[in-house]
């Protein structure tokens, strides 16, 4: 026991003389001293994002697509302004089947002029034409005539064996009737164009009837030129 009270008696004492060692040998390191004060960083100022940047030069992007070196443009490209010189007198705005209708009339007219149902400055009938022959008892014909095509002042003469019956008709939209009387025996009908009118040849279209109101005969012609004939032969039976 005795050995054991000593042991604790001098462990406190060495370990108060090492404290007073301690105590007595330590010295706090002075803060090191400066000839200037350390300078003050500046607060970063933040500029309103809605006050005036004009003096902020404008940065463009570059487009590789207008630059013809890297990629040439194409003559499809979209938004490309389209050439202004065209032939045509169509607009952007026009129907597309509008192109074929001046074809479709043309078309209509040449074949409305091959069947005389029109007139036009084509090519004119420069001969004499018949009307073709007939036979009757009829004492007389009665024989119509009108303008088929434009009423542009088409003149007609009639005359039956070389004598004059009508020096001349105008020939309109409405039939006009001259009557023959009939020579027994060989009877030769002449129409004779005197003109063309304004908008072409001469274009007449003739009915014949006889002395009952049958019709013998219904033709015409289209385009006679100025001086020519049409004729019917009529033989007039007893």
């Amino acid at each position: 026991m005795k050995h054991i009270l000593f042991f604790i008696l001098l462990f406190t004492a060495v370990t108060v003389s090492a404290q007073t060692e301690f105590g007595t040998k330590f010295r706090p390191i002075a803060a090191p001293k400066f000839s200037a004060k350390p300078k003050k960083t500046p607060i970063p100022q933040i500029k309103d994002p809605q006050a005036d940047n004009s003096d902020i030069p404008s940065i463009k992007t570059p487009n590789v697509f207008d630059n013809t070196s890297i990629t040439p443009k194409s003559q499809l490209q979209v938004g490309q302004e389209k050439s202004k010189f065209t032939m045509s007198t169509e607009t952007d705005f026009a129907n597309p089947g509008d192109r074929y209708v001046a074809k479709m009339e043309k078309d209509l007219d040449k074949a409305l002029k091959d069947a005389g149902l029109r007139e036009g400055r084509g090519e004119l009938v420069k001969k004499n034409i018949s009307l073709g022959e007939f036979k009757t008892k009829s004492q007389y014909f009665i024989v119509k005539f009108r303008d088929f095509g434009a009423i542009d002042g088409d003149l007609v003469r009639v005359s039956s064996n070389d004598v004059v019956i009508r020096d001349q008709i105008f020939l309109d939209s409405n039939f006009k009737d001259v009557k023959i009387v009939l020579s027994n025996g060989f009877n030769k009908l002449d129409f004779e164009a005197l003109n063309i009118g304004t908008l072409g040849g001469n274009t007449a279209e003739i009915q014949v009837y006889d002395d009952k109101g049958q019709l013998v005969t219904n033709d015409y012609w289209n385009n006679l030129a100025a001086g020519f004939k049409a004729s019917i032969i009529v033989t007039k039976e007893e």
